[in-house]
């Protein structure tokens, strides 16, 4: 459930309410008593922090040419060893030296 600010207009008295999206707007002061209670425009209350994640984070210069350069860059063991399975027994690396599934 979001928290709401309200302010009152008559008297200045400011509070937060934890509503539900569908509960109606409060209107009735509890400082003074007036009808003159209104919601207040805010800031979202949550942050995103870091860089994220991009579709080019795992691309190298020439592009990749399997999943397992792909996975390669998300240096999870289990990842590795999904790779080497996925790769033919009889085939040429793809990936290079650098690669996890080597």
């Amino acid at each position: 459930m979001p928290i709401y600010a309200y302010k009152c207009e008559s008297c200045g008295h400011a509070i937060d309410v934890l509503q539900k999206v569908s509960d109606e707007p409060l209107t009735i002061c509890p400082a003074c008593g007036a009808a003159t209670l209104r919601k207040q425009v805010t800031a979202a209350g949550f942050q995103l922090k870091g860089t994220g994640w991009y579709v080019t984070d795992f691309r190298n210069g020439a592009g990749a040419t399997s999943s397992c350069a792909a996975e390669a860059g998300t240096a999870a063991a289990a990842g590795a060893a999904a790779c080497a399975a996925s790769e033919s027994v009889d085939s040429v690396t793809p990936c290079g030296a650098s690669c996890a599934c080597d």
